[in-house]
């Protein structure tokens, strides 16, 4: 898609062809584009009141007719009105409580014609079929608010909301690099909430380089994202944008990272951190989960296999991802999920991190210490804990959970392998998922090699990569390598 490196006629690059590349790259990806003046409320296409107005109302209004046919006008608007003017003190608690109304559905009432009043979930986004979304690229894109007008580069659209903000720079310019596109961000942050408070991810480029953050992401946390399929690290001749893009922004690939890969960090003080999976992760959980699917299934074998990871990769949130994951999964049959430590120190991290993510999993956590010992030493005790759903109109009973899965987490090769066999025959579940911190000096034993497509890691402290096992020969991969959590 698109024409690979940057170039110019003129051989001047400047900050407009950026731009221009980035939007050709978007419609091949199946954006529509829009010029921003064009829409506003003085163009000639206007789509917006007036340049206070973030959200186009029309292509929302459209999308909620066309996802919730079964509702009626008054609650169509009444779920228009919540999700443009989501509540919440700071600006990270209303991002919060709209992105609860883009995942979960947007809670709304009506009256019967028998004057009944009703409760329903109204839905803005249909997430099992992406491409039936529609996607709109703006450029150039004025708001106005508080006697602050400011133009982000590109906005995202997707029916009418605007998730996604890109702000470019010029490669040419050596005072104009990512950075200052990130401390353009900040600003924009503060002096537009209206349009922030909507917002799932900030990409910033300077046409090379790329990274893409959140919210409430520092600098350090703006990563770059180095795989488009998932499965091997891009060419090296692409862009870091055209690789961001490509990788990120594919409607296939946007959505779920959306919904399933997105977290905010609660730890009851009331400073809420968004955090979003980095490329290793969204890769590792999606290639977890469909052999989850597989295992599970009536010809399935209930082995899932092994996520491998370093230290500081993010193990703790990958393995959240992936309960979040299946606990979706219509397939997995409202699942109960079992996780197995092996040390008390990761019991307790582990724990903490799936506590802090309650609006991912949907779930209460019940907390078991077990007497045990996985390596003989009275020093260790294992420690399992389970997930079960709470959040919903009407709670299954423990009858309805014929699904069942266990992940296991690790830091020994050797418990990792007992931990492993004693998931699987202890208990008749599904499958099972064990991941494994790896740290430096572990390299020097061989791990596993890949046997479903994801990278094998190659000798490196900041190396992350994901595989999982299945029956038959093991495949070996190319090496996978991230410095992202």
């Amino acid at each position: 898609m698109g024409d690979g490196p940057l170039r110019t006629g003129s051989g001047t690059l400047t900050e407009a062809d950026v731009e221009r590349v980035a939007l050709d790259w978007l419609v091949g990806l199946g954006w529509a584009v829009a010029h921003g003046p064009e829409i506003g409320p003085d163009g000639v296409q206007p789509e917006r009141a007036d340049y206070g107005t973030v959200v186009l109302e029309g292509r929302l209004r459209d999308a909620l007719a066309r996802l919730n046919p079964s509702l009626p006008d008054e609650a169509l608007e009444n779920a228009l009105r919540r999700l443009t003017r989501p509540e919440g003190s700071t600006l990270e608690a209303r991002n919060r409580a709209f992105h609860r109304m883009l995942t979960e559905g947007v809670t709304v009432e009506h009256r019967t014609a028998g004057g009944a009043t009703r409760g329903a979930q109204a839905t803005a986004i249909d997430f099992e079929d992406p491409g039936a979304n529609d996607l709109l690229a703006v450029n150039q894109f004025t708001v106005r608010e508080h006697k602050r007008t400011r133009r982000p580069d590109v906005v995202l659209f997707v029916n009418g909301l605007p998730l996604g903000v890109l702000e470019l720079k010029n490669p040419a310019d050596t005072d104009a690099d990512i950075w200052a596109a990130w401390r353009q961000l900040q600003t924009y942050k503060a002096e537009l909430p209206t349009l922030f408070g909507m917002n799932e991810l900030l990409i910033v480029s300077d046409g090379l380089n790329a990274r893409l953050g959140t919210l409430t992401a520092g600098r350090e946390w703006f990563k770059p994202w180095r795989t488009i399929s998932g499965e091997e690290l891009a060419d090296p001749s692409l862009t870091g944008l055209q690789v961001l893009l490509e990788g990120v922004c594919a409607p296939e690939r946007l959505l779920p990272l959306i919904r399933d890969f997105i977290v905010f960090d609660d730890d009851g003080s009331g400073v809420l951190v968004k955090k979003m999976a980095g490329y290793h992760q969204f890769g590792a959980v999606r290639t977890a989960l469909a052999e989850t699917l597989r295992a599970g299934g009536q010809t399935g074998d209930r082995r899932i296999g092994v996520v491998w990871h370093t230290q500081g990769a993010g193990k703790s949130l990958t393995m959240a991802f992936y309960a979040g994951a299946i606990i979706r999964e219509r397939a997995m049959d409202n699942p109960t999920i079992v996780v197995l430590t092996d040390r008390n120190d990761l019991d307790d991290q582990l724990f903490g991190t799936f506590s802090r993510c309650g609006d991912l999993l949907r779930q209460t956590r019940c907390r078991q210490r077990a007497e045990p010992t996985c390596d003989g030493s009275s020093r260790s005790r294992r420690a399992a804990w389970c997930s079960r759903r709470s959040r919903s109109s009407s709670p299954p009973s423990a009858a309805t959970r014929t699904g069942r899965c266990r992940i296991a987490a690790t830091s020994s090769s050797s418990r990792m392998r007992r931990t492993a066999a004693s998931t699987t025959s202890s208990m008749a579940l599904p499958g099972t998922c064990v991941m494994r911190c790896r740290t430096p000096a572990s390299w020097d034993s061989p791990a596993p090699p890949s046997s479903c497509g994801m990278p094998t890691p190659a000798p490196s402290s900041a190396t992350t990569s994901a595989s999982t096992t299945s029956s038959g020969p093991w495949r070996t991969a190319p090496p996978f390598r991230s410095t992202t959590r």
